[in-house]
């Protein structure tokens, strides 16, 4: 089956040519013109994922995701933005957004970003109209029920991640980006190789994406006093160690 996409955009041509071209990849798309259709759609029938513009009449892209992630709504959502500042990326990011993506934007960036999304949360094995499924792998063992690193303690089955005896409250993408760096504690990871295991797409030099998660990451990970767990290593990437 395809997956369901949700597009709420209030500017009636980029809504028609995304809705277009989302539909000719292989997508459902249900568009809507506004945040309140956008909520009554996904009550309705729950999406896949949901692409949703910042800046929209009466209820916006922000509030709509507020509303859904405070009634336990998973679903994954990439923000369409012609706000640029980094605290604006912030702000939907703290609004339990998943991604985001620039206007203008290259319809292939939106199509890797949902493709990325739709990975994490699809089972093991599970095709999609956008990517066929991959082939079928001999079985792992089991990982260790928690990792821990520098401090850190997380639980990848129950997606929960504490510092000490502190608790932080993360995003799907910080989850796995702090797991990925908790998994390679004390190596020093590049930007290009973190793009791959989180977003499955290099966007290349100029992107700000993954500076702008570090950035949050390290909002909700440092302590008064305590020792900054991430570092940048100029040039090259980050890493994770307790200095």
């Amino acid at each position: 089956m395809p997956h369901t996409v949700l597009l709420a955009e209030d500017d009636r041509a980029i809504r028609n040519a995304l809705e277009r071209a989302l539909t000719l990849e292989g997508y459902r798309v249900v568009a809507v013109a506004d945040g309140v259709e956008a909520l009554a759609q996904a009550h309705r029938n729950r999406p896949d994922v949901l692409v949703l513009d910042v800046m929209m009449p009466g209820i916006d892209g922000l509030q709509v995701c507020r509303v859904l992630r405070a009634e336990g709504d998973r679903t994954p959502i990439l923000m369409l933005t012609a706000l640029v500042e980094t605290a604006d990326r912030i702000a939907g990011l703290d609004a339990g957004a998943d991604d985001y993506v620039v206007k203008p934007f290259d319809v292939e960036e939106v199509f890797a970003r949902l493709r990325a999304l739709l990975r994490r949360t699809s089972p093991v094995g599970a095709g999609s109209a956008a990517a066929p499924a991959a082939p079928a792998e001999a079985p792992r063992p089991l990982p260790e029920r928690f990792l821990e690193a520098a401090g850190l303690r997380m639980d990848p089955q129950a997606r929960r991640a504490w510092r000490g005896t502190r608790e932080l409250e993360l995003t799907r993408t910080e989850f796995e980006l702090l797991e990925l760096l908790v998994r390679n504690a004390g190596i020093v990871l590049d930007h290009s190789t973190i793009y791959d295991r989180i977003w499955g797409y290099d966007f290349g030099p100029g992107s700000k994406n993954l500076a702008v998660y570090v950035g949050y990451l390290r909002r909700k990970l440092d302590e008064p006093g305590a020792p900054q767990l991430i570092h940048t290593v100029r040039g090259v990437g980050y890493v994770l160690r307790e200095d």
